[in-house]
């Protein structure tokens, strides 16, 4: 269809879009307007029925009125007389007139067939039982005789009175009686007939209603139904959005303490604060020591409610002045305003940590959290923010290292340490940027007959100053600082090139076994990356393992990591649990559709062949991966004994010094040339033909 009709059909669907619109949008104004008219006039029979209702009302009390004044007249002195027939005349002058703007208000006609109506105003007024118009009409008349009789006996009369004979006067008190009877029945007859008049105009009210209604649902439904919910959609989650960053942009949102963005903008101003009133402010950094245990054994909702119990202690715990602050994960930061003397502080502190140390009850289980904190002071270890929270970081680590449940104050000690820290750091960034880490490889060999079943790839540096320093050393800095990703890529990356050209080469070495932490996995191109590596190395996927810790698999509730790992899985890639039986991972995760081998940690290999425990743990763990076809490997076997006692139990593939030590490309290369099987030579014999 070419352009020329198509805008013209998307015209006219426009267009009847608009006038569907536009007439809707006349229909409802319509029906609202009849629906304001109907409420108007509702309104109006209100007030009329209301006026109406008064004046029988006040009928009533008239009608009894008059009957007493009347007797009180005509028992009275004679100088008690002439204000009560003035009272007397007045009441029935009112009522007279009352009643003449009663009839005109209901406009009855004593013609009317209305009157044999037994629910009608007219039935009331002209016809049996009640005749209230013959005996209203009865009433004012022997009431405005009886009044002139009285002003003749007073001489108050103008005209000289009353000349009819004295036994015509006496008022009928029946009369009244009965106007009082018919009143009483005509005020229901009114309130009846403005009852159903206003439930007629309400069902009429509520037919426009509803029928308004239902023009708005169909123009709903059929014009703006895509439109309103895109734009409802579109709006939901704009004010959603709104308000979460309005919350979060200063507090925690699981804890409902100050976030780190708060105390970062406010800390300086604390700061000059304590420094105007020359008075100490501390800061206290807690971190709880068993809270990873909590969420791989208990859950990450067991762990999110200790963070909240934590956070309403610490509140519980510190004065209104002192700022609490939760930093992420269940770090917290607690700034003491006016800290008074180190006792002071170890007093406030010790207290806090006393309240988070005890016990917390979730679903039946209890959980000791346990809690470390370190302590820098402003003006004595820092004067400014960024460095007063780095020194309490350090004392923390220093109590922690003490065993945790521990308070510890910073230091010159921590202060040298510190300092090393921070070179250690810088010269971290420098061999990233050169790529200057190295790659050392140990082989894995099976027992019972010697042939290779992978290599692990191990990361080594040596520093151009200080030369070889131990992974335990800068792998920690690294992490602490976000920069362990980066040295994964190098190491993957180097690997992986060495084993493609082994491959090549066709030297055999088994799969290449790398180690790959939570941080590099929650990177979200680390897939691409990989696989990338894999093809410009030209290395198989199924030459490549991931090893990977138990804790990885768990923190996948909130990071997606497994999805990530079954995706890299599918490609080929194996995927290997490493120190398995020192985490908290549940055995459903050691599934034969996940994870490929499973790999000892060395605390039960070393002295297996002397712990008993060890060896049924060994043995245990074993026959669980025969069973699901999982294959398995031990590592840090370093004696003979070692390797006897693993080779009893079963455990084939082994990966220790007593194998071989971990080595650099070179070695590691010619130690796999050296181990790979003899080929037979085919000899070619040379002659003559005879």
């Amino acid at each position: 269809m070419s352009q020329q009709p198509m805008q013209t059909i998307s015209g006219k669907l426009i267009l009847l879009i608009k006038a569907g619109y536009w007439l809707a949008l006349l229909i409802i104004a319509a029906m609202v307007m009849a629906s304001f008219i109907l409420l108007q006039q509702m309104m109006a029979g209100h007030r009329h029925d209301d006026t109406l209702l008064d004046i029988v009302g006040m009928q009533k009390v008239l009608s009894q009125r008059i009957v007493f004044l009347a007797n009180a007249a005509g028992a009275a002195t004679r100088n008690q007389q002439p204000a009560l027939v003035t009272a007397f005349k007045q009441a029935t002058a009112d009522f007279e007139r009352n009643y003449d703007l009663l009839l005109e208000r209901v406009v009855a006609d004593p013609a009317s067939p209305a009157r044999l109506d037994p629910k009608s105003v007219e039935n009331v007024l002209f016809a049996k039982p009640f005749h209230l118009d013959y005996f209203s009409v009865g009433l004012i008349a022997n009431g405005e005789r009886l009044v002139s009789a009285f002003e003749s006996q007073l001489g108050m009369a103008d005209n000289g009175g009353y000349k009819g004979g004295g036994e015509r006067v006496n008022l009928d008190a029946s009369v009244a009686n009965a106007a009082l009877s018919g009143y009483a029945a005509l005020g229901q007859r009114i309130s009846a007939q403005a009852d159903a008049r206003s439930e007629s105009l309400l069902d009429l009210h509520r037919t426009l209603f509803y029928s308004t209604l239902g023009v708005i649902v169909l123009v709903a439904l059929f014009i703006f139904r895509p439109m309103s919910n895109a734009i409802l959609r579109r709006t939901r989650e704009l004010i959603d959005t709104r308000n979460s960053m309005a919350f979060i942009a200063v507090h925690d949102g699981l804890t409902g303490l100050h976030n780190r963005t708060f105390l970062t903008d406010h800390f300086d101003t604390l700061i000059k604060g304590a420094q105007r009133r020359r008075e100490r402010l501390a800061a206290v950094h807690l971190d709880l020591d068993r809270f990873k245990q909590i969420n791989d054994t208990l859950g990450h909702a067991a762990g999110d409610y200790v963070l909240v119990v934590t956070a309403q202690r610490m509140r519980d715990s510190c004065r209104a002045s002192d700022l609490c602050v939760r930093l992420g994960s269940d770090e917290f930061v607690m700034i003491l305003n006016g800290a008074g003397g180190t006792e002071d502080i170890n007093t406030v502190a010790g207290r806090v940590l006393s309240q988070i140390n005890e016990p917390i009850v979730y679903r039946g289980a209890t959980i000791l959290p346990g809690a470390s904190a370190g302590v820098a002071v402003y003006p004595v270890d820092a004067d400014n923010a960024q460095d007063l929270l780095v020194h309490a970081d350090l004392a923390l680590h220093a109590a922690k290292k003490q065993g945790g449940g521990s308070l510890s104050f910073f230091s010159e000690e921590l202060r040298h340490e510190l300092d090393y820290r921070k070179r250690l750091e810088h010269d971290i960034r420098i061999a990233i940027a050169e790529k200057t880490f190295q790659v050392y490889f140990q082989p894995q060999v099976s027992l019972s007959n010697g042939t290779i079943g992978g290599i692990e790839a191990l990361v080594r540096w040596r520093h151009a100053e200080r030369g070889m320093i131990a992974p335990g050393e800068f792998i920690p800095i690294a992490e602490k600082c976000g920069l362990m990703p980066a040295i994964g890529r190098i190491v993957i990356a180097k690997a992986i090139g060495e084993a493609a050209e082994w491959n090549r080469a066709g030297i055999a070495f088994g799969r290449l076994a790398v180690n790959v932490s939570g941080s590099e996995l929650r990177e979200a191109n680390f897939d691409a990356f990989l696989f990338g590596a894999l093809e410009k190395a030209g290395l198989p996927p199924q030459k490549l393992s991931l090893e990977i810790v138990e804790s990885v698999i768990l923190d996948d509730e909130k990071t997606g990591i497994a999805a990530k790992l079954r995706h890299i899985r599918a490609a080929g890639v194996h995927l290997e649990l490493d120190d398995f039986g020192t985490g908290y991972a549940s055995l459903s995760h050691v599934n034969p559709n996940e994870i490929d081998r499973l790999k000892i940690d060395r605390r039960f290999v070393q002295n297996i062949n002397e712990n008993g425990d060890n060896t049924k743990i060994v043995r245990a763990i074993t026959e669980l991966a025969r069973g699901l076809g999982i294959s398995i490997v031990a590592e840090g076997a370093e004696t003979e004994a070692e390797l006897d006692s693993l080779m009893a139990i079963g455990c084939d593939q082994v990966q220790g010094y007593s194998i071989a030590f971990p080595m650099p490309q070179d070695q590691v290369r010619e130690w796999l040339v050296a181990r790979a099987p003899k080929r037979a030579r085919l000899t070619v014999l040379q002659g003559r033909l005879a």
